[in-house]
């Protein structure tokens, strides 16, 4: 079938209005993207339209180019939008509402396939929600996808003895249990290691397992957060949390963070009624700073003045390479006003999906009762292999090789990006975690558009997520979160390579 495309670039029918944004408190971007979507979908933008050029329509609309890169990044990830390297944004030819149904010339007009106006359904605002949160997943391989650890020296070996070993003759209480909490050996091995490595203060009974973080920030503020209860999150921070708490029907509130981390002091100023916190005081995520002691005791001390809780994000901590270890923020708390919680998707294999909770001894029945209304009980099958890895000593035999693994490539990257990135970004180094941060020269093309810079480089096979993607107030400033842990050390120049053809405007690498 030949494919209609229009050279021409259309005039968009889209105004922006200001008052409605202040009343509602919705970012710009939104009014952007739903008018964007709508013109679509009605037809009045045709497949192979050519859209203008984002500094021409926020020139057009009086509003920043982040603003209208924004809701195009938004339609090219759900599939509106197309990008062709040298020739603009184009309307999808094959847009996502069409792959949901089927025409078929034995259809008659009682099954015929509805219009796309007709086929368009209302769903909550809730819904609608959590559906922009999509999350734009790597496609081009691991350099340089933030958050995703090494798999090729994962000891698939071993993992797959212990499996065999715990369902050769699994026990029937193994596979009918029902312990909305988990597996009790499990619950007992994650509570030994916490104690020890990260200064958690815990009996195996306040553990409670759970498929990954952003599912336990979930469960715990279902327990502790009634509809519309106002939540203080970390802007820029996890999208994950976010969705979370959304699901939740939390009021989610933003608060900047500082070289010091997060701010409790004038969070609580902006949103005075607030008595839920969500942060990651170890490494913030994405910009990577940890919170200082004076913050630390500052939001301990919140918490027990206004009965609050704080959601302790510990995700990558075990990565290391140089100083002190920090402790954890629960081991500091005194009053029970933390909620801590872990994943073994940083430290194993994402698709893993098995985290855990550790909460305050006098909450445990809540939250194992909530546990099993919302999800009966957390699945099996990888639990005691897990118990084993922990318990015979092969997870911490990992975690030391992977710290001395992610060390070296991350002085690979710095070294190649100090000969490579000269004059269009620098990357400092970082005591932990698995990434680090581009930020770009002066005049270069990171430092004024980071979602321009993340599109060049996907286009050359680098994944990278821009920094100003992650705020949901105006973005402070413009980056590249890099993610080193699986690239090869041998293969860590070109990817860098690649990157500066991406940031210097070039098609290929030199």
């Amino acid at each position: 079938m030949q494919q209609r495309r229009t050279t021409k670039t259309a005039v968009l029918p889209i105004s922006i209005d200001r008052d409605a944004a202040s009343r509602t408190g919705a970012p710009l971007h939104k009014q952007v993207y739903e008018q964007l979507r709508e013109t679509i979908l009605d037809g009045r933008l045709a497949p192979g339209a050519r859209l203008p050029a984002t500094r021409a329509l926020a020139k057009d609309l009086d509003v920043s180019r982040n603003t209208v890169t924004a809701a195009f990044d938004q339609l090219l990830a759900e599939g509106y939008l197309e990008g062709r390297v040298g020739a603009g944004t184009f309307v999808s030819e094959h847009l996502p509402e069409e792959s949901l149904t089927t025409s078929s010339a034995a259809n008659d007009a009682e099954t015929a396939v509805p219009t796309r106006t007709e086929r368009r359904r209302g769903v909550s605002h809730r819904g609608a929600r959590l559906a922009g949160l999509r999350k734009r997943r790597p496609h081009r391989g691991m350099a340089f996808a933030p958050g995703m650890p090494d798999l090729e020296n994962f000891p698939f070996d071993v993992w797959a003895r212990l499996m065999a070993r715990a369902w050769r003759r699994p026990p029937m209480a193994l596979m009918a249990n029902t312990e909305p909490a988990g597996y009790q050996p499990l619950r007992r091995a994650i509570a030994d290691y916490v104690r020890t490595a990260r200064g958690v203060r815990c009996a195996a009974e306040q553990i409670i397992i759970v498929s990954g973080a952003q599912q336990a920030i979930g469960l715990a503020a279902h327990v502790l957060l009634d509809e519309g209860d106002k939540a203080l999150v970390e802007d820029p921070g996890y999208p994950g949390v976010r969705g979370a708490l959304l699901a939740a029907g939390a009021d989610v509130v933003f608060a900047g963070v500082d070289d010091e981390g997060f701010d409790i002091k004038s969070a609580a100023a902006a949103a005075p009624d607030a008595r839920f916190v969500c942060v990651a005081p170890s490494h913030q995520y994405p910009v990577g700073v940890t919170l200082s002691l004076a913050r630390r005791l500052a939001l301990l001390d919140w918490a027990q003045r206004c009965d609050g809780w704080i959601i302790e994000d510990d995700y990558d901590s075990e990565y290391r390479y140089s100083g002190k270890p920090l402790a954890c923020l629960q081991g500091m708390d005194r009053d029970d006003r933390v909620v801590y919680v872990g994943s073994f998707s940083k430290t194993m294999f994402p698709s893993l999906r098995l985290g855990y909770l550790v909460v305050p001894p006098d909450l445990v029945d809540s939250f194992r009762y909530a546990r099993a209304a919302l999800d009966d009980h957390p699945a099996t099958t990888a639990q005691p292999a897990l118990t084993a890895f922990i318990e015979d000593g092969f997870f911490a035999a990992h975690l030391r090789r992977m710290r001395k693994l992610y060390a070296a490539r991350q002085e690979a990257l710095i070294d190649a990006a100090d000969r490579q990135l000269a004059g269009l970004a620098t990357i400092a180094p970082s005591q932990t975690g698995m990434n680090v941060l581009a930020r770009g020269a002066a005049g270069a093309l990171l430092a004024q558009d980071d979602l321009a810079a993340a599109r060049a480089a996907d286009a050359l096979g680098v994944t990278t997520a821009p920094l100003s993607s992650f705020y949901q107030k105006a973005p402070a400033e413009n980056g590249l979160l890099l993610g080193y842990a699986a690239v090869p050390e041998e293969t860590m120049a070109g990817a860098v390579g690649k990157l500066a053809a991406a940031l210097s405007g070039e098609s290929q690498p030199a």
